[in-house]
């Protein structure tokens, strides 16, 4: 159920994006890919938590690289194998990507370990997640290129 103060909040929300001139449809489009991409984060991260037993955070590190591979990918195809509509790239890359992957886990998490004395398994989460995330970029454009 809406409150009167959520309906005033998403009035003031409307009002505040429309007067600046944002496409409130593509405003929508981040919304609803970020809903979906957190979401899945959650359910992945919460699987691989379960699964994997390692003192790295293997749930982070697994969507962390799979959506650097994954905006890789769309990126390049977007440019070299079909091109997408503008809509459906804010969607997928602002939306979905932003939903889904977490920066701002990977850095709870590392600084987690580095005040409890880990500074190695710190070291190695970063290095895991920034080597492999850009790996898993590149990995993602040359498949793009590939089917080009």
């Amino acid at each position: 159920m809406i409150t009167p103060i959520t309906a005033r909040a998403i009035i003031g929300v409307y009002l505040f994006l429309s007067e600046r001139g944002y496409d409130l449809g593509r405003v929508l489009l981040v919304g609803i890919g970020g809903f979906i991409g957190s979401i899945l984060r959650y359910l992945i991260s919460g699987w691989a938590e379960t699964y994997f037993s390692s003192n790295i955070p293997m749930g982070t590190l697994l969507v962390n690289v799979s959506g650097c591979f994954l905006i890789g990918f769309i990126m390049e195809a977007a440019t070299a194998v079909f091109p997408l509509s503008a809509e459906l790239r804010i969607f997928l890359t602002t939306g979905f990507m932003g939903g889904f992957t977490t920066f701002s886990t990977l850095s709870y998490e590392t600084a987690i370990m580095l005040s409890d004395g880990s500074n190695v398994l710190a070291l190695i989460n970063i290095l895991l997640n920034i080597g492999l995330g850009i790996t898993a970029v590149w990995l993602g454009r040359i498949c793009a290129q590939i089917l080009a």
